[in-house]
């Protein structure tokens, strides 16, 4: 990636940021809870560190419409898709964030991965990853990532799903 797309990246950035900013001063993020504005703050802060390192986020907080649960980010990176689970924490606990996607998470996400490429205008289905994408926004610190590409796959799907040709 070139030095004037990283420029455009930490110019948007810092353009969210401060409508971010501009938003609470107003008070229009007061009905949201702590752990909610956490969570989409620690989104945004990967997003843009998928695309530093080159990524395509092409959808944030994916839903179906027709099934439970979402999928924080989608990105291509190269030919191959990404399905990007966040979790955001203000502090090293005990556990690190990534432990917190447990097997019901997955099967969330391998239901709603599923439904995604399957709309997809291909005739092939691309090659498919799950991630782990863990966010620390410790107060007075830097923001710390911990990416953990192809964190899981295909195989942890529950007993009795159909996956037809999927691995």
């Amino acid at each position: 990636m070139g030095w004037l797309e990283q420029k455009r990246i930490d110019l948007l950035e810092r353009s969210l940021a401060g409508l971010e900013w501009v938003a609470r001063r107003r008070g229009e993020e007061a009905g949201l809870a702590a752990h909610l504005a956490t969570g989409i703050e620690g989104e945004t802060a990967a997003l843009f560190h998928l695309r530093r390192k080159g990524y395509r986020v092409v959808a944030r907080r994916w839903s179906s419409g027709n099934l439970r649960g979402d999928i924080d980010l989608i990105a291509w990176q190269g030919p191959v898709l990404c399905f990007v689970e966040v979790k955001t924490r203000t502090a090293h606990d005990i556990a690190p964030a990534e432990v917190r996607v447990d097997g019901h998470k997955r099967n969330t996400l391998h239901r709603l991965a599923r439904h995604y490429v399957r709309q997809l205008p291909m005739e092939t289905r691309p090659p498919v990853r799950f991630d782990i994408l863990s966010v620390y926004l410790v107060p007075g610190e830097e923001k710390e990532f911990v990416h953990f590409e192809g964190a899981f796959g295909w195989s942890e799907r529950r007993h009795g799903d159909r996956w037809d040709d999927w691995p």
